[in-house]
């Protein structure tokens, strides 16, 4: 009896023994690596074979502690890219796996961004090594293609217009075609929520061209009530935004605006062609694009920027009351 006593506590020491061992090796960080390690595991992959990538990784020591993580805590594990570059414990390798803790980066796209900015954003965003799939020149193809939303707008000359301004989830190996299409996504789900009968061309011409001009939200309406103004009759905008974009086509803007690209016959160039530029300027966000559904009632023709910094501007009906507004802009911004 006091032999199989002894066999007994034997057993529950071995057992406790063995559980605070294997407690130990899990809870061990490990790093078997330099740089930063990319694992990507597709769907429908297995937990024995996900414990032998990150083994041979050198993200776990060996392959059997991801499996005794499993067997103590059962989860989905989740597929998609994970990036490791601290030492971590298995359990800790086996918790991001099943919450899905996948790597990816933010794109942000402000209002008013065009496909030159937008491809600047992303030379920030990543190097080729973190980002190998997507890069300035891709996205700048893929953006000049328009097909992807001729259904919607069958005159549009590019994506331009239709990149709808957000914040994107960029995953390491996310394509030009594939951010393109989220993008273009966007832009249908917010034009749907308007439920506009307008021809959707002209509209997002109009907003680009409001976008780039109203610094202040509450001047977009009266912005495009002074293009469409100038519009019914048959005036020329003289918008400075779609010289500069003329010169962004052609690849010779340095930053501020000479007197040759007043003077450029580039049809997006509206000092020198009447009516709306081919297509947008930038892409436009849902109020510039609501402002130019629904100009202010006015019979503005003209605005300046105050020369106070508040970004705002003084708007004119005639002529000579402009010319006055210009006047004491210069005035001001002489002193």
């Amino acid at each position: 009896m006091k032999f199989l006593l002894r066999l007994f506590f034997l057993a529950v020491l071995a057992f406790g023994l063995g559980g605070a061992y294997l407690a130990y090796r899990l809870s061990q960080p490990y790093r078997g690596f330099s740089d930063p390690v990319f694992v990507e595991f597709p769907r429908g992959t297995s937990s024995g074979a996900m414990a032998a990538t990150l083994a041979e990784k050198g993200v776990i020591r060996d392959r059997w502690l991801f499996l005794a993580a499993r067997a103590l805590r059962r989860a989905n594990l989740q597929a998609g890219e994970y990036k490791f570059e601290k030492p971590a414990s298995a359990l800790d390798v086996y918790s991001r796996i099943a919450r899905g803790d996948i790597f990816y980066m933010e794109l942000l796209i402000p209002e008013g961004y065009n496909i030159f900015d937008i491809a600047g954003a992303i030379d920030k965003l990543g190097t080729k090594e973190r980002l190998p799939a997507l890069n300035p020149a891709a996205f700048l193809a893929v953006a000049r293609d328009p097909s992807p939303i001729r259904d919607l707008d069958p005159s549009a000359k590019s994506l331009e217009g239709y990149l709808f301004p957000n914040k994107y989830r960029i995953y390491r190996l996310t394509t030009a075609q594939q951010l393109c299409r989220q993008m273009t996504a966007e832009f249908r789900v917010q034009w749907k929520a308007l439920n506009a009968r307008a021809n959707v061309h002209d509209t997002v011409t109009l907003a680009s061209l409001v976008e780039r001009e109203a610094r202040l939200p509450e001047e977009r309406p009266q912005v495009a009530a002074v293009f469409a103004n100038r519009l019914r009759i048959g005036m020329r905008l003289d918008c400075d935004p779609t010289t500069v974009y003329a010169a962004l086509l052609e690849d010779r803007y340095r930053g501020v605006i000479h007197r040759s690209d007043l003077d450029s016959a580039n049809p997006y160039n509206t000092y020198q062609h009447a009516g709306l530029p081919p297509g947008p300027i930038a892409n436009p966000g849902l109020r510039s694009i609501k402002a130019a559904l629904a100009p202010a009632d006015s019979k503005y023709l003209y605005f300046v920027a105050r020369a106070d910094g508040s970004g705002g501007h003084r708007f004119s009906a005639s002529l000579e009351q402009h010319e006055a507004a210009v006047a004491q802009y210069e005035r001001a911004i002489r002193k």
